[in-house]
């Protein structure tokens, strides 16, 4: 089953150095993910400040600046991931980087039969 590991977190907590070495260490487990078949995807994201929100209403397009929620933990990167079961997708969660500063929710993915594949 494919899981998505959506990584929360202050933006503002990590300085550049601290991210650099969020980014390699984060890129170690991609590598170690991907030896052991489980690794489909990961990425960061860039600040919240760089966001577009987009709504339809009524038919009416609305696009703003930034996230849709104002919240103390922002979205910040991802990992998509091959796991038997809940348990083994927790444990890939725990060993992503910011688990220790912010909150990794892991949430299955639904497959839904004749979207495009690569």
């Amino acid at each position: 089953m494919k899981y998505m590991l959506l990584i929360y977190g202050d933006e503002k907590s990590l300085n550049e150095t601290e991210r650099q070495d969020c980014y390699v260490e984060s890129t170690q487990l991609a590598h170690q993910l991907k030896s052991a078949g489980q690794y489909l995807a990961a990425n960061p994201l860039h600040p919240t400040a760089m966001a577009t929100s987009v709504q339809v209403r009524d038919g009416k397009r609305l696009v703003t600046d930034g996230p849709f929620a104002e919240t103390r933990e922002q979205l910040g990167g991802y990992f998509l991931v091959e796991a038997k079961n809940l348990d083994e997708a927790i444990d890939v969660a725990a060993r992503i980087p910011m688990a220790r500063k912010g909150t990794v929710e892991v949430r299955p993915v639904i497959d839904i039969p004749g979207l495009p594949t690569e």
